[in-house]
């Protein structure tokens, strides 16, 4: 599955880097600390957060990540979408909790990765 199934599967909309919404989804993480997310996170990744300050384009950049789905209809701030279109990092908005999303990016056969 890409980035624009998946953000159409949450009902989410592509807010920023749609022209990069064809990366595949490879897994998921899910977590608000950035530091967990650079440690544990892995390439291919679609990262749910609540986070929307610029910091998550450059976590999302470092570690490969597929996109970042922001939760309970949370948008990111005008520097963040700057950066994200600049380093071409797809964010998705979506009404769901994070809850929610986990759930059904598990059953759509979307799941967390551990590393080796």
């Amino acid at each position: 599955m890409n980035v624009a199934e998946a953000a159409k599967k949450i009902g989410g909309t592509l807010v920023a880097a749609s022209a990069a919404a064809e990366r595949d989804v490879q897994g998921g993480y899910a977590s608000d600390l950035l530091s967990d997310v650079m440690a544990n996170s892995i390439e291919g990744d679609i990262w749910v957060t609540m986070q929307k300050h610029v910091n998550i384009v450059a976590v999302a950049q470092l570690n490969g990540l597929a996109a970042i789905v922001l939760v309970n209809g949370r948008h990111p701030e005008p520097d963040t979408l700057a950066r994200a279109e600049e380093m071409k990092v797809p964010i998705i908005s979506t009404p769901l909790q994070a809850f929610e999303v986990v759930g059904e990016l598990y059953s759509l056969g979307i799941h967390g990765r551990r590393q080796v």
